[in-house]
């Protein structure tokens, strides 16, 4: 499918195993019932994303499990006059194949997408994630994080079991941070103080889910270099489908303590 490029104006408990020691790895898993992925497409050259950036912060500040949210920073607007510092053509291709699987033919700013489908209804997105708290998590997940400086290094699995859905299932790690300003000096938003939470620095290619239904994840990446606090995020998806298995989220803070 060709896509044209459009340019638009909790209850949920997440066991943590925290270890003081330096060097000690910090880990986590995943509960049983589904933790649902919010991922917003945005960009600071964009005039309508704002108040979606705005919305994406408030909505899932704190420690909520309501949801495991994400902020995508695309590159498409970076030649109107302003480049976003967090922008990636990664996440423009990641913005493509949500497309894909939306069975869209164009992608655009704001776009807000649930469990792998799009959403334009995303203010009113607290009764829908209501709706699937209760849901069973369809792969089990486990992280753990060693810190060594800035230096992080990951072990994400996934267990998909014998379910049909494991077909063309992918797990991923993402690391995002909170607390970002940026004061625009050119472009659309041009002379406004943008405040970012949920921003994705980093995402790991999808490891397939094999014939067993496991994947395995093995990275290093490096914390955000401007110190904000920042969360490892690892997340089983069927990418053509869209389809979200199961999230979990580990905040850096807690493996600090």
């Amino acid at each position: 499918m060709k896509i044209l490029l459009q340019r638009c104006a909790a209850a949920t408990a997440v066991a943590i195993m925290m270890t003081p020691a330096h060097g000690a790895p910090c880990t986590a898993r995943s509960a049983a019932t589904l933790v649902p992925l919010v991922e917003l497409y945005t960009s600071e050259g964009c005039s309508s994303c704002p108040p979606a950036d705005r919305w994406l912060n408030e909505s899932f500040a704190g420690a909520s499990n309501a949801a495991t949210a994400l902020a995508f920073h695309v590159d498409y607007w970076d030649d109107g006059g302003w480049k976003d510092r967090f922008s990636s053509p990664a996440y423009t291709a990641r913005q493509y194949q949500v497309a894909n699987a939306n069975d869209a033919t164009f992608v655009y700013t704001p776009h807000v997408v649930v469990q792998g489908r799009s959403t334009t209804d995303w203010r009113g997105l607290a009764t829908h994630l209501a709706e699937l708290e209760s849901a069973q998590a369809a792969a089990a997940i486990t992280v753990a994080v060693t810190a060594e400086g800035d230096e992080l290094s990951i072990d994400a699995a996934a267990d998909v079991g014998a379910s049909s859905r494991r077909k063309g299932a992918k797990l991923y790690v993402a690391l995002a941070s909170n607390g970002l300003t940026t004061q625009v000096r050119g472009g659309e938003n041009r002379g406004a103080t943008l405040r970012h939470d949920h921003v994705v620095r980093t995402l790991t290619d999808g490891a397939p889910v094999d014939a067993a239904g496991h994947a395995t994840v093995t990275t290093k990446m490096r914390a955000a270099p401007d110190g904000n606090p920042s969360t490892v995020i690892a997340f089983v998806q069927d990418p053509a489908r869209g389809d979200v298995l199961q999230t979990l989220a580990l905040p850096l803070a807690r493996c600090r303590r």
